[in-house]
């Protein structure tokens, strides 16, 4: 056999190749290949097998694992890549205990965000987000979700999906857009919020023609949008063709988790507060729960999701950094990860299939990311790391050694001595 890759020696390979979404207890069960090798023609993988069975490959390019771990390259399902400025003086407020709307009154919070984003050049919007990804791609992430959000208005919300979408053609991560032009009501629209749901679902035409996002999102809360706006918008947005998702349940049990399980919503975000009903709901269906603690951790709640309540109730869960300018400033998943062991009380197995195959069932490419299985993308991470329960027990450091994506070598850690 002739290949462009071989990779050999691996001490433990996930594959994690599995059809469609995993719930509940069988996240628990994580199949490990020991002294494995992987090897890749045109992008692709075209072979999986023990070192020892390897050896009569022949190969463009050979890596020897040295006995590390190996895995599908990580699945990114909830960011706010696009963005302008960034918020760091807001955190000495917040250590003074400052209410979050006395923030928003002192021109800080999300408004501050869209503020920005609205001053930003295209090019300067456009280059920050190839930066961002740069950063995911050096921390294992192979695919990304991005939301727009920053713009509440036409001109700008267009401005994010067009530099989103051209990141995606710019970048090797491959990314999928969402937009998320209903993630606050402008201080113009306050007091008829439905103008302004209405002036975003106007959008949904040109943003489909222009093929500018795949997922039509809402932030469903208090002083937000509520449950019945929220449906309306989003159903609207299913007859236009787009798949959708929602911020639900984030702050107040209003009952969004119940609502995404309703709207056939492939995923439910957030869902701190989510109740019993609502997981019940959310175990029985096909929606996927998107858990975000690195909000909670970095904004100092004593909450968070019941992760482990969703999984042992039956539900399919993914985790995600959130990365966005005000309430998790990270591009690290795998610090995402070690707060979801520490926090959620979810388990390493638990937690690599909420970061893979989960991941990326929750972005509508569960049958592109997150495996490493033959005639599938080769999308693959080496970890500088003895086991898979390694990477989520040392926390808050880069273990990644080499990135491929799509069957070539993206990024290898280089040694200082």
């Amino acid at each position: 056999m002739h290949v462009d890759l071989l990779i050999t020696n691996i001490g433990q390979l996930l594959t994690m190749d599995k059809k469609g979404p995993v719930k509940g207890n069988d996240m628990k069960d994580l199949n490990v290949m020991e002294d494995a090798a992987v090897a890749v023609r045109d992008g692709k993988v075209e072979w999986i097998g023990s070192s020892e069975k390897a050896t009569s490959i022949q190969a463009v390019r050979t890596i020897d694992a040295k006995g590390k771990l190996v895995t599908p390259g990580l699945v990114e399902p909830h960011t706010h890549l696009v963005f302008g400025g960034s918020r760091e003086k807001e955190m000495a407020l917040k250590q003074q205990g400052v209410p979050y709307l006395d923030i928003l009154k002192q021109g800080g919070g999300i408004l501050s965000t869209v503020n920005s984003t609205k001053e930003t050049a295209y090019d300067d919007l456009l280059e920050k987000a190839l930066f961002h990804l740069d950063r995911m791609a050096m921390h294992g992430i192979t695919t990304v979700e991005a939301k727009s959000g920053y713009g509440l208005d036409k001109e700008t919300e267009l401005k994010q999906l067009h530099v989103a979408k051209e990141a995606g053609e710019q970048h090797p991560l491959d990314l999928v857009s969402t937009f998320l032009g209903a993630h606050a009501i402008p201080p113009e629209f306050k007091e008829n919020p439905d103008a302004f749901l209405d002036e975003m679902t106007e959008m949904f035409d040109e943003i489909k023609d222009k093929d500018l996002a795949e997922f039509v999102d809402i932030f469903t809360e208090t002083g937000v949008f509520s449950v019945e706006q929220s449906r309306k918008y989003l159903l609207a947005a299913k007859e236009k063709g787009f798949g959708v998702k929602i911020h639900a349940d984030e702050i107040d049990p209003l009952g969004g988790t119940e609502l995404a399980v309703e709207v056939g919503a492939i995923s439910g975000d957030h869902l701190a507060v989510a109740s019993d009903e609502g997981i019940k709901q959310l175990a029985a269906s096909d929606t996927i729960g998107v858990i975000l603690p690195g909000t909670s951790f970095y904004l100092g709640k004593d909450t968070y999701s019941p992760a482990r309540k969703m999984v042992d109730a039956g539900a399919a869960i993914s985790i995600s950094t959130d990365f966005n300018p005000g309430s998790s400033v990270t591009e690290n998943l795998q610090l995402i990860m070690s707060i979801a062991a520490l926090k959620l009380k979810l388990s390493p197995e638990e937690i690599w299939h909420a970061v893979t195959v989960n991941a990326a069932h929750a972005i509508g490419r569960g049958s592109e990311a997150g495996t490493i299985a033959t005639g599938r993308k080769a999308d693959i991470v080496l970890w500088d790391a003895p086991n898979y329960m390694y990477i989520p027990y040392h926390y808050g450091v880069n273990h990644v050694n080499t990135v491929v994506k799509n069957g070539s070598v993206l990024y290898e850690r280089q040694a200082i001595r």
